[in-house]
Order: C-alpha cells, then structure tokens, then sequence
C-alpha cells in the first residue's frame, strides 16, 4: 500500500498545480487566444472580403477591356469603312477624269484629222487648179529650149 499512498499524495500535492494550470490555461484562453482567433478569423474574413472585391474588380476590368476592344475594333472598321469610300471616291473621280481626257483627246485628235483633211483637200484643189498651167509652162519651157538630141543631130 505504500505506493498507492505515495501516488494518493503526489496527487493531491499536484492537484493546486493543476487547478493553476486549468486557471492559467483558461485565462490564456479568455485573454489571448480568444481575441487572437478572433483576429485570425477578422483578418481571412478580410482576405476573403478582398480576394472577392478583387476578383469582382477584374471581372469589371475585364469587361471595360473587353468593351474598349469591341469599341476599338468599331472605329478601326469605321475607319476602314470610310478610307474605302474615300479611295474609291477618288478612284470614281480619276476614272471620270480620264474619261474626259480622253474625249477631249479624241475630239482634237478628230478635229486635227479634219483640218488635215481640210488642208489635204484644198492642197489637192490647188494642185489640180494649177496642174493645167503647169503643163502649159512645162510644154512651153521644151518646146522653146533647143533640145539636147536635136542640136546633136543637126551638126
């Protein structure tokens, strides 16, 4: 039995050390551990509140981007668009340009043949009025000239 008494009185001799342990230990808890936890548990509910802000900040990020890619992408054609209808303007206009110059070209390249004509024709008048005369002076001019053959033949 002494071993059972011995035991018995280490107990009740540790039983204050208990009772301060158990008193230690709940005043760790009231004053330390309770506010740290609560701390703990403010500061991930914050991180979470941030996280979520965070990820609904670049959702909106996203679809401002998104947005201001399709409005870019709007103007580009819009601009595109309109570069067109200005290169196909002045196409349009060159083309009728061209056209004009080009009949311009062929009324003058007519009216010049006319006048070529014209001159060609009164040339041709002229020279058949004055053919007549021509031949009466070519006549006139041999038959006056002693002849080249006939002076030969008369020596």
């Amino acid at each position: 039995m002494g071993v059972l008494h011995q035991l018995a009185i280490l107990f009740l001799d540790s039983v204050p050390t208990i009772v301060l342990f158990l008193l230690f230990f709940a005043f760790m808890r009231w004053a330390f551990f309770a506010p740290m936890r609560k701390t703990m548990e403010e500061r991930a509910a914050r991180i979470e509140g941030a996280r979520a802000e965070a990820a609904a900040v670049e959702a909106e990020a996203k679809h401002e981007l998104d947005a201001y890619h399709e409005a870019l992408r709007r103007a580009r054609a819009e601009i595109y668009s309109q570069q067109e209808a200005a290169r196909q303007a002045a196409l349009d206009n060159r083309a009728k340009l061209l056209k004009a110059m080009r009949v311009r070209a062929e009324e003058e390249v007519a009216a010049a043949k006319r006048r070529i004509e014209g001159d060609f024709n009164a040339a041709l008048a002229q020279v058949e009025a004055e053919t007549p005369e021509l031949a009466r002076e070519i006549v006139r001019t041999i038959l006056k000239s002693p002849s080249p053959t006939r002076v030969g033949a008369i020596r």
